[in-house]
């Protein structure tokens, strides 16, 4: 009987040293929070939002300088990057087939100016002899319309004469405002034909110290910007400069590209250094938007749902925001529910979401202090979706 008794007890004692240990091993390899979840902390800071887009700079004015009359160019007088001044001759066209036309026309109009005396006489003498009644009416008549038709075609010949003095004046190129040449198409012998349309002969910027940008927004950033905005932009000539713009102009007239609706922004840009070149790609920022000191959190950690909610959760009623707080922001707020580590344990809490540059988003929340640690995402999900070394670290 002491045997069985003492077997027994040696077999309690063995079976409660296994629990032991095994509730031992438990508590020494229980999960930290950490080891589940991925915990990014909520700060305070600045928060700016803004719509970007790319677009080009051109000069305000740029001028097409072409040519009325068609010729052979005779000779250049201004190049690329040249500062040129109102009515300077640019260009001139070959002018010998001119001056022949108006060497012919005023031959004509002498040749018509005898003709107008001749007839002048003729109807002075007609006149006389009616008078007399040594003709008829009829030949009176004659000898005046002979006169009128003289005079009308001495007008003709004199307005031929001043088309073609005019198209020899076009055979020289001035330039019609003051500004650098930014562009030459011909070439000293090259031919230019003037025909239904004008050929483009140079390219002149009236003021390169004045310069804008033309850029394209989508619908759904249009209503968001305003005449008179800052615009910020970079260029790629100047990586580590930041230049500032106004918007000038929201043109009304819409582009659609593949179902995709834009409408095109114009922004004035100062340029008293001329570190901007027509043509340069301008990576615009609009900013429309700016809250100081607030409260930040990742936009991860707005969209991460538990894979059991009801699981461990220790989860709050919805709690409205602070009425003080949102007073000072803007109405237009949305809401979302974040998740906060408390006690090891993640904590559901209701917000007020303000406005986001595409990273972190404002709260309004009177349960949220900075530097709690709020979970982006379950450290398991990640193990199936990638290798841990990918991965960036739990805790920032």
């Amino acid at each position: 009987m002491k045997k069985l008794t003492t077997h027994l007890i040696n077999i309690a004692l063995i079976l409660a040293f296994i629990f032991g240990a095994y509730y031992v091993y438990q508590l020494s390899h229980k999960k930290k929070p950490e080891d589940l979840y991925r915990l990014q902390p909520v700060t305070m800071g600045d928060i700016e939002q803004n719509v970007t887009a790319n677009g080009t700079i051109n000069p305000v004015s740029l001028v097409n300088v072409g040519t009325q009359v068609s010729g052979r160019v005779k000779k250049i007088y201004a190049d690329y990057n040249v500062q040129v001044k109102q009515g300077q001759v640019l260009l001139e066209l070959e002018d010998e087939l001119f001056k022949a036309q108006i060497a012919a026309s005023l031959g004509n109009i002498k040749n018509n100016e005898a003709s107008l005396e001749l007839a002048k006489a003729n109807e002075a003498r007609m006149r006389s002899l009616f008078e007399k009644e040594y003709v008829s009416k009829q030949e009176l008549d004659q000898s005046v319309q002979a006169l009128k038709s003289a005079e009308a075609q001495l007008s003709t010949t004199k307005a031929q004469l001043k088309r073609d003095q005019t198209n020899y004046s076009y055979s020289i190129i001035k330039s019609p405002v003051s500004g650098v040449v930014v562009d030459r198409v011909v070439d000293v012998g090259q031919t230019v034909a003037a025909s239904l349309q004008t050929p483009t002969l140079f390219k002149i910027a009236q003021d390169l110290s004045k310069m804008q940008i033309n850029t394209s927004f989508a619908e759904a950033d249009i209503g968001r910007i305003l005449v008179g905005q800052t615009a910020k932009f970079n260029v790629d000539a100047f990586p580590n400069k930041n230049f500032e713009g106004v918007v000038k102009q929201i043109r009304l007239n819409p582009t659609n590209t593949a179902n995709v609706v834009t409408y095109d922004v114009v922004i004035s840009v100062d340029n008293p250094e001329q570190l901007l070149l027509p043509g340069m790609t301008a990576y615009v920022n609009i900013n429309f938007a700016k809250h100081e000191n607030v409260l930040l959190v990742p936009n991860a950690a707005l969209r991460y749902r538990p894979k059991n909610e009801e699981l461990n959760l220790a989860m709050k009623k919805d709690k409205k925001p602070d009425d003080n707080k949102s007073k000072t922001k803007s109405d237009d707020l949305g809401s979302g529910k974040i998740y906060v580590l408390r006690n090891n344990k993640p904590e559901m809490i209701r917000v007020k979401t303000s406005i986001t540059n595409g990273k972190f988003t404002e709260i309004i929340s009177s349960d949220i202090k900075a530097n709690e640690l709020v979970i982006t995402a379950d450290m398991a999900s990640d193990q199936k979706t990638g290798s841990s070394a990918n991965r960036p670290p739990r805790v920032f």
